[in-house]
């Protein structure tokens, strides 16, 4: 490929990155990294551990306020950040934001991956990277998980590409159920990125194109295109949703989404499979994919924070 060529536009997400011929990857508008520490609003500390310093893989936790109850044990959550594989960090302003406002409102040690990105580091890399982080949550090797941490009591959740994780890792713990896979009481899936080769009932055909083409570039050379069973849980072949290795999902949509559909008819299949727990729904009107990361404060993003709460409470 000549210079000319190699420096072709191939795809252009307005405001977030731009994809070139060469495979070079230009990331627009980054949210700023934030540093741990007492967060004023909620009163939630953080620190940032590095689990792997040959690759770059670390967490970074949020413990809430436990001042009237220093002996609390807490439920874990593990967080992954959405970006369509390609973009944001545990460690930007907006995941910093929502995970503090998460662990403060649902009173959970909260634990959030910060994985390789594509296409530096196509996938598996962020499967691999957060299942390393998963397991490392759930062995409490951390001093905070070990003292406030309740292991009986874990939950994973992850937005857009992060709740596409959150899928991935419940049929990692199904499969490895006797290589001490830690045992997920619920997972929360919100605005979930899946796609396929062709669109759904009630799936635009851009939604279909444009996700199906980035997932080209997170994962090229994927089995099967955009029906590979990581981005299509509901492909031929692809494994029983009865496996998933948990008690409790909840599964989220902004109604106005281009994933909606999609999202809803994977909420559908695994409350209609023979898997043995309980989902749950929640679709909020009018809005957008990950609507509650740019408005926290509108009142359908408290809605589905209040939701989350409950999720977690057991309710």
């Amino acid at each position: 490929m000549d210079a000319d060529a190699a420096d072709t536009v191939a795809f252009d997400a307005p405001g977030y990155f731009r994809f070139y011929k060469s495979g070079k990857i230009e990331r627009l508008n980054r949210s700023p990294i934030l540093p741990v520490g007492v967060d004023e609003a909620t009163g939630v500390t953080s620190k940032d551990v590095v689990l792997d310093a040959g690759t770059g893989l670390s967490v970074r936790l949020y413990l809430p306020n436990l001042q009237e109850k220093p002996s609390a044990k807490l439920p874990v959550l593990v967080y992954f950040h959405g970006g369509s594989f390609l973009i944001g960090s545990a460690k930007d302003a907006t995941y910093h934001a929502y995970v503090n406002a998460l662990a403060a409102a649902a009173g959970v040690l909260a634990v959030s991956v910060d994985y390789r990105l594509a296409p530096e580091h196509p996938l598996p890399a962020a499967y691999d990277d957060s299942w390393a982080a998963l397991r490392w949550a759930a062995s409490a090797q951390d001093g905070w998980i070990a003292e406030h941490g309740d292991m009986s009591r874990l939950f994973l959740a992850g937005d857009s590409a992060g709740a596409n994780i959150v899928h991935d890792m419940l049929m990692r713990a199904a499969a490895s159920v006797d290589d001490g896979s830690p045992r997920v009481e619920g997972a929360i899936l919100l605005h979930p990125w899946f796609s396929g080769s062709t669109p759904i009932e009630g799936e635009p055909p851009a939604a279909t194109m444009v996700t199906g083409l980035l997932w080209s570039y997170a994962c090229p050379g994927a089995a099967g295109g955009a029906d590979d069973p990581r981005m299509n849980p509901l492909a031929p072949g692809a494994p029983a949703l009865e496996k998933l290795g948990c008690v409790r999902m909840l599964v989220t949509a902004g109604l106005e989404d281009g994933l909606a559909a999609r999202n809803r008819a994977y909420h559908d299949a695994v409350a209609g499979s023979s898997w043995s727990g309980n989902a749950a729904w929640l679709g909020s009107d009018g809005e957008g994919h990950v609507f509650f990361l740019q408005k926290p404060g509108c009142e359908n993003a408290k809605q589905l924070m209040d939701r989350i709460v409950e999720f977690i409470a057991g309710a």
